[in-house]
């Protein structure tokens, strides 16, 4: 037969099938059948079983409830949902007593509502072997509700969350070739939409990265994506439903107010994030206070291969956290400020109006030393505002939280005071002082309200400061007399009976007593009414202290409900207030970011560029804000660079391993991202033209699982980059060809860098950094094309890096010297020297049609080594009599024209 305990647990677990359900048992969160196997198994905590009727046995794990936090966060880092099923009604006493345990010092239920089951470390109630899933004798099942279903994108407990990073959950709506994407950070209140191309859409993803992905039923997630699923009913997905959730959410009569609109599938998704946070922790809806709806085109694009091959978040090499540009230029003081700073990164603007504001403010600080100080020591003091304002409006803060946040708007004043200024200078903190509210009148409530140190639970008391509550200190005053009454009842006690070693105690299970040791036993008074056996001695009560004891529990009770009751009140009255303080929380974040961008730039010498509309691309010396840090001060070498759509397109940038090349152009490629950021840069200065895209295609990777090899890849990540590259984009195209052979490897290379070349439709400014210095010849017969390469200086046949780029090609690779730098066997170099003089020599004894691409580079005096005109350039007359004249723009007829008279010129010298 199945126990009223064993169906409560059954029906809750019926509503939530997809979660791992924790029920509440006393000081115990319990799991069962095939969730206990899996908790025991994740957890790695020890599996045990328990009766619930003849013969039945369910699996048993459980973790104890003062730990949960740190247990939940293995389940939700593993992608589970977790239920959490709360007590939320007292137990309901019969007129049964409770099972005295003889032999014991004292029962284990003191502070449980019921025995927890987990553990076996609780005495067993007498007369049972083993605790069964069911209640004791006299305490009649206690009402339960899961109060909250925590999933990886609805977390907001802080020890679970990182602080430096937000935590999105996101939802997904497709269309054909369109797609609606909706995300919320519920820890901050942060909620966005938007309608973009589907293409566009693993790079959007990629930068959210959100911890879940809610998806309609019986749709798949994207390929490649690394995050948790769940799904919902397709039918929550209509426009029309959505739109009128998010309209009665916002209390709002149109989705104008918003920018979504017309916008259906941005709206879908939106209504479906809204949806899951009603089904799954509905206690974050207050605190959404805001939708922004925002367009990928207003932002640099930045795929996914961008983003892992500039480091932007994590280093290749050693992970997050070090050796990052986001590490390296991180000086915020604030969780607040940290995550802004992180989507600034990841979202460089196109709007160059909007660049230049967020120049202006970090100018601002920039230009005193003395505010930055000031600005940065009250920063340092500041509480996450956010997301602590998150957990108040939840309903799950704790009085030392709602502390911590009027400790932070107590500091509002104060960052006002030292951002303003004088004069001319006051118009750059204007508009971030306008949104810095101080938000007085609810520092002041919770000042008045909550003590400076409370209390971590309302059983303890004091958390509501006195003279807040007249009924609160009227409680108190009776529980202070009643210690005095109770310190007077022994004392009296001890003269009256003789009884010197008497004691007046109290525990949960059996209120008061006055306890007599068995020595003493024979001088108990009559009037004594035994109330617990002990092993060494009895308990008692008498009328006047059962008459009092219910004064000072009824007392007892009713301050703990009033003072939980008065802390809930004051939150709900500071969550009233949560779109100023989240204004508040915005504007320190701001003025953090800019206030760190303005020391990184003072303490590493980066200067402000000018960002412009034009097409070119002035840097002078550059340098790599990372790789430069991780050296000695001042040995970082800088370089110059210049591209133009006009007459430096595309740079072929030739030199040795480990020369420097691809640290070159990914440092240009930084500074790019950095000043459209909004951020000062590491140069002595900078005009930038406003880039599009960046796209890179360096380092060797393969994809085993889905069969595709290192030359694979490479291949499908350059194509890519030819696809969807335009003239307003940077390109950094380091090796390509390597992963082929020689000859194969460099006629691509050749190919990929005339198609940037030629088509006006990609026309991108190119850094092409490659080790065929073959193809430096290309900038003789392409006019936007020209060539540098990184210095090197041979001294006695030691290869010295020089780390300057400079004119011109390199016609060596010192492939040989490089392995020798890297500690290959001596015997290994010797005999690769030897063969690289043969191969030399051998190719030196070639007719030069014999050598790859010498007769494309060949000039009037090597003609007669040449095949005649009819038979070497038979396909050049074949793509001349091809061409259509009629197709082509202007600069592309001038640049075949320009190409084949340069390869023409072999035949009439």
């Amino acid at each position: 037969m199945t126990t009223p305990l064993r169906r409560q647990y059954l029906e809750i677990k019926r509503r939530f099938p997809q979660a791992i359900v924790l029920f509440r048992l006393g000081d115990f969160y319990e799991t069962f059948d095939q969730d206990a196997e899996l908790v025991s198994r994740e957890l790695e905590i020890v599996l045990t079983s328990r009766p619930i009727g003849k013969g039945q046995r369910v699996p048993l794990a459980g973790i104890p409830h003062h730990a949960l936090d740190g247990y939940l966060a293995k389940l939700i880092a593993k992608g589970h949902k977790v239920a959490i099923c709360e007590q939320v009604s007292e137990p309901a006493l019969s007129g049964a007593k409770e099972p005295a345990l003889s032999g014991a010092k004292e029962p284990a239920l003191s502070g449980a509502k019921e025995p927890a089951l987990s553990g076996a470390k609780e005495p067993a109630l007498s007369g049972a072997k083993e605790p069964a899933l069911s209640l004791p004798k006299g305490r009649a099942l206690m009402e339960r509700q899961v109060v909250r279903v925590v999933t990886p994108g609805t977390i907001v407990e802080g020890d679970l969350l990182d602080q430096r990073a937000n935590n999105y959950l996101a939802a997904l709506a497709l269309a054909g070739d369109r797609a609606g994407l909706a995300y919320v950070d519920v820890s901050t209140g942060e909620f966005a939409v938007a309608q973009i191309d589907a293409e566009l859409l693993p790079a959007e993803l990629d930068r959210l990265r959100p911890a879940e992905l809610v998806l309609p039923e019986g749709q798949e997630p994207p390929e490649g994506l690394q995050t948790a699923v769940s799904h919902l009913e397709a039918h929550r997905f209509q426009p029309e439903a959505a739109a009128e959730l998010l309209l009665a959410h916002f209390g709002a009569a149109s989705l104008d107010a918003f920018g979504s609109a017309d916008l259906p599938l941005a709206v879908a998704a939106a209504g479906a994030v809204l949806a899951y946070l009603q089904d799954n922790q509905r206690a974050v809806l207050p605190h959404i206070t805001r939708l922004s709806t925002y367009s990928t085109s207003a932002f640099m694009t930045l795929d996914s291969q961008t983003r892992r091959n500039l480091e932007l978040f994590a280093s290749i090499r050693h992970g997050p956290g070090t050796a990052s540009l986001l590490s390296t230029i991180d000086l915020t003081k604030t969780s607040m400020g940290a995550r802004l700073l992180r989507r600034w990164l990841g979202q460089p603007l196109l709007d160059i109006t909007h660049i230049h504001q967020r120049q202006d403010r970090v100018q601002f600080f920039f230009q005193s030393a003395v505010r930055r100080g000031q600005v940065s020591a009250l920063l340092a003091k500041m509480p996450d505002l956010e997301r602590l304002l998150g957990r108040i409006s939840a309903g799950l803060a704790s009085p030392r939280e709602v502390v911590s946040l009027r400790r932070g708007l107590a500091l509002a004043p104060a960052l006002r005071q030292a951002i303003a200024a004088d004069g001319e200078e006051a118009s750059e903190a204007r508009e971030l002082l306008s949104r810095l509210h101080p938000c007085q009148e609810t520092a002041a409530l919770i000042e008045q309200a909550i003590e400076d140190e409370p209390a971590g639970a309302f059983e303890e008391g004091g958390v509501i400061r006195a003279g807040f509550s007249p009924e609160l200190d009227s409680l108190r005053s009776v529980a202070r007399d009643a210690r005095q009454y109770l310190a007077d009842l022994e004392r009296r006690e001890r003269q009256q009976t003789g009884i010197k070693s008497l004691k007046v105690g109290y525990n949960k299970v059996f209120g008061y007593y006055i306890e007599v040791s068995k020595p003493n036993m024979r001088l108990v008074p009559a009037h004594y009414q035994r109330r617990q056996t002990l092993v060494g001695g009895e308990r008692f009560t008498t009328p006047e202290l059962k008459e009092r004891e219910f004064q000072i529990l009824h007392a007892r009770e009713r301050q703990e409900e009033l003072e939980a009751a008065l802390f809930r009140q004051v939150c709900a009255q500071v969550a009233a207030e949560g779109k100023r303080i989240l204004e508040a929380a915005a504007a320190v974040a701001e003025a953090d970011v800019f206030c760190a961008l303005a020391e990184l730039a003072a303490r590493h010498g980066y200067t402000r560029p000018e960002v412009t509309q034009d097409d070119e691309l002035v840097i002078r010396d550059g340098r790599h804000p990372v790789v430069e840090r991780m050296l000695s001060q001042g040995t970082f070498v800088p370089n110059d660079t210049h591209l133009s759509n006009q007459d430096a397109q595309i740079i072929v940038l030739t030199g040795p391993n480990m020369a420097g090349k691809s640290t070159y152009i990914r440092q240009v490629a930084l500074i790019v991202l950095l000043a459209q950021m909004g951020s000062f840069v590491p140069a002595a200065s900078a005009r930038i033209g406003i880039v599009d895209r960046i796209f890179t295609r360096v380092g060797a990777l393969d994809d085993i699982a889905a069969g595709q090899s290192t030359f694979l890849v490479e291949m499908l990540e350059t194509a890519s980059i030819l696809h969807n590259a335009t003239p307003r984009s940077l390109l950094l195209l380091d090796e390509i060809g390597r992963g082929t052979s020689t000859y194969d490897g460099m006629a691509i290379a050749r190919a990929v860098v005339e198609f940037i070349h030629h088509r006006p439709e990609v026309a991108a400014k190119t850094l092409f950094a490659t080790h065929y210095h073959e193809l430096i010849d290309l900038a003789t017969l392409l006019p936007r094309v020209k060539n540098c390469n990184v210095a090197v200086s041979e001294e006695e046949g030691r290869v010295v890096f020089l780390h300057r780029i400079l004119p011109g090609g390199a016609d060596k690779s010192y492939g040989v010297h490089v392995a020798q730098l890297a500690g290959l066997p001596r015997p290994v170099i010797q005999r690769a020297q030897e063969v690289l003089s043969e191969l030399e020599e051998r190719r030196d004894r070639l007719p030069r049609r014999g050598r790859p691409f010498d007769k494309l580079r060949a000039g009037p005096r090597e003609a007669a080594v040449q095949l005649s005109f009819l038979d070497a350039n038979h396909a050049l007359l074949e793509e001349l009599a091809s061409l259509d004249v009629d197709g082509l723009t202007p600069l592309q007829a001038l640049t075949k024209l320009y190409e084949l008279r340069e390869r023409a010129r072999g035949k009439d010298g």
